[in-house]
């Protein structure tokens, strides 16, 4: 009887907390909104940006007036002369799992892009707070809302002057895909020169800084991509590519001391073989941005692997890139020295 009585009180409160769970969700997804709906007036100061006050395709995106901001004290104005588009701008579409943070029903943050470069326009009221920036000084950075024609940005968080030797177009590709395979590299790969390096997803966004960054390390590079983008791979350095059409990097006879794996397509007892007894696997993409088939089993495959690793001598890593000032200056000496160029697919006006 008693177990009987444990029991029914312990339904009735797991009954209860899913309800209260409900109700809080329910009350959560009606109150999340945006000033999209509320009648502001026409700004006093327009400029133009791209806005998404609704989750969706990029139907919902448009281009509106809102106000021209003004930089505070530590603050620089900059006038957007290029901008790039990444996975990063795929919450337009309000993936669920993520909503919590973005906004139950509407995004509350209706602005759009990180990566940018352009020209200082102004500085806060005290000029000495914004360190080394000047009006007309050419940067590049990353910041909320950068599909704009001006972004306000902190002087000492990421931003950097721009080599004078790389477009706005080519510096705006930098921030997030470059900073992703730097920290990627560097701090989970620990990578260090001689070693023997393979990337998985040599071709793409991150992939093209990674292998650029990794023969900068003095590293021996295999990239790994299609028939139409091997010249691509090996125009920018690497030292062997592999056409995943025609070969299986992971039936091969070759052993490396890292892979950093942007695709995710292939299994922890695949990749582990290939590597060294003490060889590291970062595990950083799954094969390309949003929902994609295979997107679920694949996540699964890289969890998997992270927990395995932890009973092996090799190490599957996972991570998040963090966005910041020094990593930033790190990777445009990278391109004033000529050993990072940035790889642009296409550009739109």
């Amino acid at each position: 009887m008693k177990l009987k009585r444990v029991l029914k009180w312990s339904a009735r409160a797991i009954l209860l907390a899913l309800i209260l769970a409900f109700l809080v969700g329910f009350i959560a997804y009606w109150r999340s909104t945006n000033d999209c709906d509320r009648d502001t007036g026409a700004p006093a100061n327009p400029m133009k940006a791209i806005v998404h006050c609704e989750y969706g395709s990029p139907d919902v995106l448009t281009l509106v007036n809102v106000e021209k901001p003004t930089p505070a004290d530590k603050q620089v104005l900059v006038r957007v002369r290029a901008a790039s588009v990444n996975p990063l701008d795929l919450t337009i579409r309000g993936p669920w799992l993520i909503r919590p943070i973005l906004g139950m029903r509407k995004p509350k943050d209706t602005r759009l892009g990180v990566d940018y470069a352009g020209t200082v326009e102004a500085v806060g009221k005290n000029p000495a707070a914004a360190g080394q920036f000047k009006p007309g000084d050419e940067v590049f950075g990353a910041k909320n809302g950068a599909l704009a024609e001006y972004v306000c940005v902190l002087a000492d968080r990421a931003v950097v002057l721009k080599p004078p030797n790389i477009t706005f177009e080519q510096a705006a590709s930098v921030p997030v895909a470059a900073i992703t395979a730097l920290q990627g590299l560097r701090d989970k790969g620990k990578i260090q020169s001689g070693q023997k390096v393979l990337i998985n997803g040599a071709s793409g966004g991150v992939g093209t800084f990674a292998v650029q960054i990794a023969k900068s390390f003095g590293t021996e590079v295999t990239g790994v991509c299609s028939t139409r983008n091997v010249d691509l791979v090996r125009s920018i350095g690497a030292d062997h590519v592999i056409d995943y059409t025609k070969e299986d990097f992971t039936k091969t006879d070759q052993r490396y001391d890292l892979i950093f794996d942007l695709v995710g397509n292939h299994s922890f007892s695949e990749r582990r073989r290939i590597l060294n007894p003490t060889g590291i696997c970062v595990m950083a993409g799954i094969g390309g941005a949003g929902w994609h088939d295979g997107i679920g089993t694949r996540l699964a495959g890289e969890l998997k692997a992270y927990v395995a690793s932890r009973f092996v001598s090799e190490k599957f890593i996972t991570y998040i890139a963090t966005l910041n000032k020094a990593d930033l200056q790190i990777l445009g000496d990278l391109m004033q020295a000529g050993k990072v160029t940035p790889v642009i697919d296409r550009t739109y006006k």
